[in-house]
């Protein structure tokens, strides 16, 4: 088993936010994906919709200025997700399909480790993380 070293900082990134947020090229660990495409985006949202609210937007225009504004960062974050796991980007399609897609993106994006060692899409991201 791999341990880190305690002075690791968890927040620090080999890839830059400009090229997380909107690059679709590339892997991201499942931390990375848990951080940045679930924890800040849900939290970004919630800010999103909290500021809207306080300038009195409409619910449902909040919502949609909100969607909008993160559809992208959140298609490129999980398009990389599965191209760590060896596949195309296509896959984020399957969310389209109701419940058991939404169910499927989330164990193989979520829980599944990626493949080990470089594949088509780039480097593996843990293999910086990793020390020996």
């Amino acid at each position: 088993m791999v341990e880190r070293a305690a002075d690791d900082d968890p927040f620090a990134e080999a890839m830059p936010p400009r090229r997380l947020f909107f690059s679709l090229r590339g892997r991201v660990s499942r931390r990375q994906y848990w951080l940045y495409g679930v924890l800040a985006l849900v939290g970004v949202a919630l800010v999103g919709h909290a500021l809207l609210g306080i300038a009195r937007v409409r619910p449902r225009t909040a919502e949609l200025i909100v969607n909008l504004l993160l559809v992208w960062p959140a298609l490129a974050i999980s398009v990389k997700r599965w191209h760590d796991r060896g596949k195309s980007g296509w896959w984020v399609l399957l969310n389209l399909v109701p419940v058991v897609g939404w169910l499927w993106a989330l164990i193989e994006n979520g829980f599944l480790r990626g493949t080990d060692g470089p594949n088509r899409y780039g480097p593996d991201p843990l293999a910086d993380e990793l020390r020996a």
